[in-house]
């Protein structure tokens, strides 16, 4: 039965001379996910990057991608591909259009190249020299490069660098249009927004070892940093704000005059409103914040959580 995996780090580890960069590293990522490939600085993302692409062999372990073992069948593997690779250099001489001459020539692919360079929004500048690109048009340049063939599995590391608010929007678009096609989707960044509004799956590496992996509603269960609870009411007391306070599960209270902010850990919200009613203050209206994926990456890397 064929494998449903895109990608398979098997107990991988890399050592660099005295420096562990992979420390066992046992990774899945499922055929069709979006999966996001986080860690601070220094904590191996790039190293499983590239040996992911045949770049580097593991020092132990083994890993596979669409079914290829990545140091002995990378050539094949590369025609499957698609690379968006962190600080690309493009050729200065050679037009847009001429860069995705290359990468289809490399695959031995033929695509529709006027469509992708268009798609990216470089179509006015496609028989522009690369040299007079701005570091955003760089960036659309190299993804559009990495859309060549229509890969069954696109690599984007930092895919947001250099790009405007409007650029990384239409990236992640593009991303998501190309999920729907079937594409599965690897991708590190430390933008963590984007993270959050595409991926299926993340998974955090810290110190060479992944230290948790998991849906972000899972893995804010894990850590339970809680929630922030905003309630508009009618006048705030300090009976009230008392009440409050005292409920399990409440972390903070912030009052306003006609308003106030409640951190739980646990707590109930219905018990929140229930206590501010208690007191008779009249709750108007209430919302709801979830912790973001920031305050996740900060929780992971900054403590001991580790993957169950």
């Amino acid at each position: 039965m064929p494998s449903t995996l895109a990608i398979d780090y098997r107990d991988v580890s890399k050592q660099f001379g005295d420096v562990t960069a992979l420390r066992n590293l046992d990774l899945t990522v499922e055929q069709g996910e979006i999966y996001g490939f986080l860690g601070p600085n220094g904590a191996g993302k790039s190293t499983a990057i590239n040996i992911l692409l045949g770049f580097f062999p593991p020092t132990d372990g083994r890993a596979t991608a669409l079914g290829y073992d990545t140091q002995t069948e990378s050539t094949a593997l590369r025609k499957r591909l698609g690379v968006l690779p962190d600080g690309f250099q493009v050729y200065d001489r050679l037009t847009g259009t001429e860069h995705l001459e290359l990468a289809a020539e490399s695959k031995a692919v033929d695509s529709d190249l006027d469509r992708l360079l268009a798609r990216v929004g470089l179509e006015e500048a496609a028989d522009r020299n690369a040299g007079g690109y701005s570091k955003g048009m760089t960036q659309r340049l190299v993804f559009a490069m990495a859309l060549v063939g229509d890969p069954d599995l696109l690599i984007l590391d930092e895919p947001s660098s250099g790009l405007d608010p409007n650029g990384a929007r239409e990236m992640r678009e593009i991303i998501l249009q190309e999920n729907d096609r079937g594409t599965t989707v690897f991708f590190s960044s430390h933008i963590l927004s984007q993270v959050e509004a595409v991926c299926d799956q993340v998974g955090i590496l810290r110190d060479g070892r992944l230290i948790a992996e998991d849906s972000i509603q899972g893995l804010r269960k894990a850590v339970d940093t809680g929630s922030v609870l905003t309630v508009d009411v009618d006048s705030v007391t300090d009976e009230s704000v008392t009440a409050v306070a005292a409920l399990d599960g409440v972390s903070d209270v912030e009052p306003g005059r006609r308003r106030m902010t409640v951190s739980l850990n646990g707590g109930s919200k219905t018990a929140v409103l229930e206590a501010l009613e208690s007191t008779g203050v009249e709750v108007h209206d209430f919302s709801t914040e979830e912790q973001s994926l920031e305050d996740l990456f900060t929780a992971y890397t900054d403590t001991e959580v580790r993957s169950q």
